[in-house]
């Protein structure tokens, strides 16, 4: 035995009696340093066997280096470190713990050399160490990619791993990667067979692939099992796409809902019929335009809160200018909805030339705050942060206005109005007040709509125009004044857009949508929820 392996066996005996807690560590110590006396690539693989067979995961650090053919021998005292190029030199570090070791020249270090059938070895042993990691993310990880890998020799460190694993979640993806490693092994009939319905239980894209794959070079018995697998999780997808469909209805529901509650109390209670609505969505978008530029150029660390900062403001910006246009054009034609219409187009059209004159035809850019950035996987369903901060906000909006009208005094007045003018005014309530109060209100609303819109869409001059006619078929379907049958009229016609959509596309689903509402007003000219003893009147 070679007198550099005695002096590497004393030390480990001494470090292991003396610092029983560092024991691993020392082992490894002692079997890393053994590679440098490996003269071939046998006896290499020979010692990276002994060090996967520690199921140490510290290991793995030197394993990748090795793999990577940055592992180097330093002549002086035939240590082992982890080498990276720096001049003339070498960057050495511990390859356990990645500490710093000083620098090398290279003429002091000696390269330990790996073919294409040892980087195979080293893989497999990474494979195995990363299975026995405490972290079980780590071995979720670790039973990923070999489930797609499907490596037969992972089998008996799967097999260790399953024995020996407490996380239930973890423990079935072991399974489904033991399932797949066996499919590729000369395992038999029987066994090949429970594996394909262990992988089709899985019931995922990645499931689907790898049969589909298998399929193709099975034959009989096998065969037929594949074709199985694959319809059974094809229905399984099929499922999951419809809750996919759903959840985008969902989505695209609560936008609804945000441009359109503010339109069901201004329509309700006044009979307006405001074409420039959008318009008040737009500004709110804007206001959070300008708040966000505001922030990257004075203080960059409040991005976060730029959503939280231009909530109010936009709500005030928009009710402001609704104000200034119930205030100044539409009170002198209540009672007269076609030149009510005309005039609110006008002013539609004079809201968007002059955002344009101000902030250019082009589209802003509003950028997403951290907590809205990214998506995460629910199943199969892909759900993105900033469509579920929206639903939330939606329906939060939703229940403060419910509140405020209900028991607030403005939101009885509101309802005294709603239900009867005359009767509202001869009990002394003001109607010229709580029609200004009502329009600013549902302004301000849009203006809150505007905030959220201007993460999932461009924030241009023509915003609003992309949301009027869907937020008056809202309104219009859910019975008019009545909140409730707003919502459930957003969240109806949001979900049966994306399920016609795959069918007949955006446009001709609108089209489809359109139809249909007309056929229901037909039967129900009051909408879902009609107002009982309701009379807007001049």
């Amino acid at each position: 035995m070679p007198v550099f392996r005695i002096l590497r066996l004393m030390f480990l005996l001494i470090a292991v009696m003396a610092t029983p807690a560092r024991a691993d560590d020392a082992v490894l110590k002692v079997l890393l340093n053994g590679l440098a006396d490996a003269n071939s690539f046998a006896a290499i693989e020979k010692t990276v066997a002994e060090i996967a067979a520690t199921g140490d995961p510290n290991a793995e650090r030197a394993l990748d280096a090795l793999s990577s053919g940055d592992l180097y021998v330093r002549k002086a005292d035939k240590a082992v470190f982890i080498g990276k190029r720096k001049g003339g030199g070498y960057l050495l570090s511990d390859p356990l713990t990645g500490e710093d070791a000083g620098e090398a020249k290279r003429a002091e270090v000696e390269k330990i050399k790996v073919n294409n059938t040892l980087r195979r070895v080293v893989r497999d042993a990474i494979g195995g160490l990363t299975l026995a990691s405490s972290d079980p993310r780590a071995r979720l990880s670790a039973a990923e990619t070999i489930f797609k890998s499907g490596d037969p020799d992972a089998i008996p460190a799967l097999d260790a791993a399953i024995a020996r694993e407490t996380d239930a979640n973890v423990k079935e993806r072991l399974t489904e990667a033991r399932a797949s490693a066996v499919l590729k092994s000369d395992a038999p009939v029987a066994e090949k067979t429970a594996a394909l319905e262990t992988i089709a239980a899985r019931g995922d894209r990645d499931a689907l692939s790898l049969i589909k794959s298998y399929e193709a070079g099975a034959q009989g018995e096998l065969k037929d099992a594949a074709a199985a697998a694959i319809a059974k999780i094809e229905q399984t997808l099929a499922l999951w796409a419809a809750g996919q469909n759903v959840w985008y209805g969902i989505s695209l529901g609560s936008v609804l809902l945000l441009a359109a509650v503010g339109l069901a109390i201004t329509f309700g209670v006044m009979g307006v019929i405001n074409m420039a609505h959008g318009e008040m969505v737009m500004i709110g978008a804007y206001t959070t335009f300008v708040v966000q530029d505001l922030i990257r150029q004075y203080s960059p660390d409040l991005f976060d809160w730029s959503l939280p900062i231009a909530l109010p403001l936009a709500f005030l910006v928009s009710a402001a200018v609704g104000l200034v246009i119930e205030r100044g054009i539409i009170r002198f034609l209540y009672g007269r909805p076609l030149e009510t219409l005309l005039a609110t187009w006008g002013v539609s059209l004079v809201l968007q030339q002059a955002v344009r004159s101000i902030f250019g035809p082009t589209n802003r850019e509003v950028g997403n705050p951290s907590w809205m950035s990214g998506a995460f996987q629910l199943g199969e369903l892909t759900i993105t942060w900033n469509r579920l901060w929206i639903v939330v906000f939606a329906l939060v909006v939703f229940t403060l206005l419910l509140y405020a009208l209900n028991r607030t005094s403005l939101g009885l007045q509101m309802r005294a109005v709603t239900q009867n003018r005359r009767m509202a005014s001869s009990m002394g309530i003001r109607t010229p007040w709580v029609d200004a109060m009502t329009f600013a209100l549902g302004s301000g609303i849009a203006g809150v709509a505007g905030v959220a819109l201007s993460q999932i869409d461009n924030v241009s001059p023509n915003l609003g125009q992309g949301y009027i006619i869907d937020s008056f078929m809202v309104v219009v379907f859910g019975g008019v004044g009545n909140l409730w049958g707003t919502l459930v009229g957003a969240f109806t016609l949001g979900v049966l857009n994306k399920f016609l959509e795959p069918y007949a596309g955006a446009v001709l689903g609108k089209i489809a949508v359109l139809i249909l509402i007309i056929l229901f007003i037909q039967k129900r000219p009051r909408g879902l929820f009609a107002l009982r003893g309701r009379a807007v009147e001049a």
